[in-house]
């Protein structure tokens, strides 16, 4: 048998998938990039938000081309989007062969037999059991990698479907976290990257405790350069950990702090725990604390309860805070949400209109950051030589892979992807900075 996989979505999707592909790995099962010429191809699928459902949806008639073609036999629809509609991906999709669901990943052996044995597969385990530890496969570059500590999420933020889709928080055991960090060092990444829907929380299920600021110590004793933190919740974030954030030298000085909001009547129809006052406060200790913090969040314009004024709050707001990195979305109401029962919000073309406005506010407290950065020489982790750029392309501690920006730089030598060079920034160039190797003699 030989299979192709599809991961869409995020990080934490992605190590799903690169889950699946081991358990294919050791049963014997031939895994290739390329879809054409697959017996099966596995599409790993996110059903967040309708942008998300639609990039899969794409995708499965994409596939289904080829199918139609015969240049693959069978489709299997995993992750979020099967676990959210599940007969509905079988019955309004007759091109999909099966689905699993996010409780099954550790079925996609016998799911892929099944589909290729013509039986239409649906599956979906307990959402809500502990997390099985298994091998990886990974997709990244070797030179980075992605550690999920947890799974699921307790947050029940009024418009998000999470917790449906992924089950309640678990973390996984400290020893099994720290033995999959010890294999990704020895395989030679350097960049590691800790994921879970929340990891502020990791460690209170199962400990009585919150553990990330024991577990972080304990991960840059390894040999890793950087280690990077995605995703901390606001009302989580200790005097304690903001002490390991700025001691523990691998930690890169980047916190990703979805926020949403700042408006409290907002929050708190959001089910947010944190109001305008306390984000404050908290961006003032850690930009005390942490020198040259560079802060990223996520913004959701046209949420309920956001009027005029509090459209206008959120605006200023960012000016005032000057948040580095941004991701804005416009609100969708997401069918099972509390918040789509919620009338007091605005049309969608008036939600699209007012995250368009909020990234041009974000755009120009971006280009303000690139400029305070020309003429500094700043640690970068080459990803490899650029054809468009006819240079060298790589990421500082202020860029994260597949959502920040990056740098691009010449030199007079060969770089090698995965090496860690100073670069002296010298210029800015659509929201990134182009540069030069600086190295002394």
């Amino acid at each position: 048998m030989t299979v192709s996989f599809i991961s869409l979505g995020c990080a934490k999707n992605m190590v799903n998938t690169e889950q699946m592909m081991a358990l294919c790995r050791d049963a014997g099962i031939t895994l290739q990039e390329e879809q054409a010429g697959a017996d099966v191809v596995v599409i790993n699928t996110c059903g967040f938000i309708d942008s998300a459902k639609s990039e899969a949806i794409d995708t499965v008639l994409a596939m289904a081309e080829l199918k139609e073609a015969g240049s693959i036999q069978k489709i299997l629809v995993t992750g979020c989007l099967s676990q959210r509609y599940q007969q509905e991906v079988l019955t309004e999709l007759p091109e999909v062969d099966g689905v699993l669901g996010t409780g099954s990943y550790s079925d996609i052996v016998p799911a892929l037999q099944g589909v290729l044995a013509g039986e239409q597969v649906c599956r979906f385990g307990n959402i809500h059991a502990p997390i099985e530890e298994l091998d990886r496969v990974r997709l990244t570059p070797d030179y980075y990698g992605y550690l999920r500590i947890a799974e699921g999420c307790d947050n029940h933020c009024a418009y998000c479907v999470i917790p449906s889709l992924r089950g309640k928080y678990r973390s996984r055991k400290m020893e099994d976290v720290l033995t999959e960090a010890e294999k990704l060092a020895k395989e030679g990444v350097r960049e590691l990257i800790i994921i879970a829907q929340d990891i502020t929380r990791y460690g209170i299920d199962l400990y009585g405790e919150r553990k990330l600021a024991e577990l972080l110590p304990a991960l840059c004793r390894m040999d890793f350069h950087w280690v990077r933190l995605h995703y901390l919740y606001p009302d989580e974030i200790t005097p304690e950990l903001i002490e390991v954030i700025a001691r523990e030298e691998k930690i890169l000085k980047y916190i990703d702090l979805p926020i949403q909001h700042c408006n409290d009547q907002v929050l708190r129809a959001m089910n947010r725990r944190s109001n305008k006052e306390e984000l404050i406060e908290l961006f003032g200790q850690l930009r005390d604390r942490i020198p040259g913090l560079v802060l990223r969040t996520s913004l959701i314009t046209g949420l309920p309860y956001e009027d005029e004024a509090a459209f206008e709050e959120l605006c200023q707001f960012l000016q005032d805070v000057r948040i580095e990195r941004a991701g804005v979305f416009p609100y969708s109401p997401e069918e099972g949400t509390a918040a789509a029962k919620m009338l007091n919000r605005v049309d969608t073309a008036e939600a699209e209109r007012r995250a368009e406005l909020v990234v041009d506010v974000q755009s120009r407290i971006m280009d303000d950051f690139n400029e305070s950065r020309l003429g500094t020489v700043v640690e970068v982790l080459c990803e490899g030589w650029d054809a468009q750029s006819m240079g060298y392309v790589g990421r500082s501690y202020a860029e994260s892979p597949d959502i920040d920006g990056r740098i691009y730089f010449s030199a007079e030598r060969e770089v090698a992807a995965g090496e860690f060079v100073p670069v002296r920034i010298t210029d800015t160039m659509d929201g990134e900075v182009t540069g030069q190797l600086w190295e002394e003699n």
